[in-house]
């Protein structure tokens, strides 16, 4: 296969993948394994796949960090003008209650706050929408 030709991706349409996330730090890591045995599976290309676990572990992250339990990954197909997409969904209980950081709070390290940008450079589209009792936050990757 040269480089103008790409194996075509054999998406399950079917298939939809949910797994709890415990809500503690070592649980992105745990869920990383499993999605990426799972993306494997399903046979993402590898450049595709490592895109998918960045943004799996931002939105699982965020999640654990800043939200109420329960999270919820959810993995499934999608299509973005007529090409497959993977859809990545993290449901959470919603936003920790927080009194309002002070400036030296605010000031935040350089490994912190990049998580949205990173999923913006990686989907195709994504965005937030309020449920009953949580908050999804979800992005829709390419797959080549």
């Amino acid at each position: 296969m040269n480089g103008s030709e790409r194996a075509a991706v054999a998406t399950p349409i079917d298939a939809d993948y949910l797994f709890p996330v415990p809500h503690i730090r070592e649980a992105v890591a745990t869920v990383r394994r499993r999605a990426h045995t799972l993306l494997a599976d399903w046979g993402v290309p590898a450049d595709s796949l490592e895109d998918a676990l960045l943004v799996i572990s931002e939105l699982i992250t965020n999640a654990i960090l800043h939200a109420l339990p329960p999270a919820v990954l959810r993995l499934c197909w999608s299509e973005t003008e007529g090409r497959p997409t993977l859809r990545v969904e993290v449901t959470d209980g919603g936003p920790v209650p927080r009194p309002r950081p002070c400036a030296e709070e605010m000031a935040t390290p350089d490994e912190h706050g990049r998580g949205l940008a990173i999923v913006t450079a990686l989907s195709v589209r994504h965005g937030t929408h309020a449920r009953c009792g949580g908050v999804v936050r979800w992005a829709d990757l390419p797959v080549s």
